[in-house]
């Protein structure tokens, strides 16, 4: 029993420390903001910084608890930007209080991006390892290069769609074209603030925290662990996969319309294999399983190229040596070692300060 309430409150312990770690990075940004200390470039990244933390945190809920390598997390992402941003453009008029309309497309590009988690969760059950890697980087590439080609437009008669070009549309006169191919879609509200930003972070991290720890999160984790294991002893597979990849998807279509609530103007060219990579390398920096570490890497792999570009034709380089140093520092057998008897040192010198105060 004693047990379990550590491991209880060691979890609760964990999840109020990074709440709080967020909470006072928001206002400190903000303090900062409000008295004209920060700079327009960090400003411009705020949101960016959340909506990747979003997707880190979210991927690891495939990758790093249920033990499924997915490199087409980037097409979920591009389904929630495009359902969001359609329908905020199109209700702008019909639906003039921003926090409605922004709720209702967060929650639209919520629900696409899970649906299509739940189709790609069945389709790949059987699969793993590589294969599952090539199935789902397959179902990335495939929604990018559709919504490239598709064109969409709406007038009285209703909604149109061709992959032609926007004449084919054979649209009446008033009638609007909401997606032009390979430009994209432009024009969506700009809703996505750095507050909104936070909310959105601080729920997608209580989710995935609160679904860990629960009675699916185990079978989760112990599908990853041992799937025949996890089958042998009554664990449902089929139903604890579908569910990890759906809310994954769900999350990462919320992180897509906070983008596409951000800039000017959405293109699917923009949701490619690099971004699905950098979003797994976000990951196993921080720590497969390690939330906390999901969102300090996304922040701090988002901030750097950008505070490197003085540097020009070296800024990549660097950034490669950044990264391949503090993946040695994290997992290196010799480095865990050495952080391990540091740690055990500081330990002992705590508690040995305290028995000389006493």
């Amino acid at each position: 029993m004693k047990s379990k309430m550590l491991k209880i409150n060691k979890s609760a312990r964990s999840s109020i420390i990074t709440v709080g770690m967020i909470l006072i990075a928001y206002i400190i940004c903000q303090a900062l903001i409000v008295t004209g200390n920060m700079s327009n470039l960090l400003q411009n990244l705020l949101v960016s910084m959340c909506y990747y933390a979003i997707m880190a945190v979210s991927l690891n809920l495939t990758v790093g608890f249920l033990g499924q390598l997915s490199l087409g997390h980037a097409g979920f992402m591009c389904l929630g930007a495009f359902a969001g941003a359609i329908f905020s453009k199109c209700t702008v008029n019909a639906i003039q209080n921003t926090f409605i309309r922004f709720t209702l497309a967060i929650l639209l590009g919520a629900v696409v991006a899970g649906l299509f988690g739940i189709f790609i969760g069945t389709v790949v059950l059987r699969l793993r390892g590589d294969y599952l890697a090539i199935v789902t980087l397959a179902f990335g590439e495939i929604i990018k290069n559709v919504l490239n080609v598709l064109y969409i437009g709406y007038d009285s008669k209703g909604i149109h769609l061709s992959m032609k070009d926007a004449i084919s549309l054979n649209l009446e006169d008033g009638g609007i074209v909401l997606v032009k191919g390979a430009q994209g879609i432009s024009g969506t509200p700009r809703d996505a603030t750095f507050t909104v930003s936070v909310i959105l972070l601080l729920i997608t991290y209580l989710i995935i925290v609160n679904l860990v720890n629960s009675r699916s999160g185990r079978a989760i984790m112990a599908i990853r662990d041992n799937s025949i294991a996890a089958e042998s002893v009554g664990i449902n597979i089929t139903k604890y996969k579908i569910l990890a990849f759906s809310i994954s998807a769900a999350l990462a279509g919320i992180a897509g319309v906070l983008y596409s609530h951000n800039i000017a103007t959405v293109q699917s060219s923009k949701f490619g294999y690099n971004l699905s990579i950098m979003i797994l390398v976000f990951v196993v920096l921080g720590g497969m399983g390690n939330l906390r570490g999901s969102i300090i890497s996304a922040v701090l792999l988002t901030l750097l190229p950008e505070y490197l570009r003085f540097l020009r034709d070296y800024r990549m380089l660097i950034y490669s040596i950044v990264l391949i140093v503090m993946m040695l520092y994290n997992w290196a057998p010799a480095c865990v070692a050495w952080r391990n008897k540091l740690s055990s040192n500081l330990a002992a010198m705590l508690k040995k300060s305290k028995k000389e105060e006493l």
